[in-house]
């Protein structure tokens, strides 16, 4: 049985989750030790994932001319 047409995600099939799931909310805790072993695990805080766009600073013009023109 297939999935119907309405419910597929398009482009989006290979995105990443913007909360994550219990058990990585869990490992997450646990790595900054803010999780003990008696703790429940429902309840628990709902981690959001930041994403960060990063750009690539371009060379200014003028050294480059400035390096070509020594190398002659």
């Amino acid at each position: 049985m297939g999935l119907h047409p309405s419910l597929k995600r398009g482009g989006k099939s290979g995105s990443s989750q913007s909360v994550l799931k219990r058990i990585d909310r869990i490992k997450w805790l646990v790595k900054r030790g803010l999780w003990k072993e008696s703790d429940r695990i429902f309840g628990l805080p709902k981690i959001k994932v930041i994403k960060l766009k990063t750009t690539k600073k371009e060379k200014p013009k003028q050294e480059e001319t400035k390096s070509e023109s020594k190398k002659k």
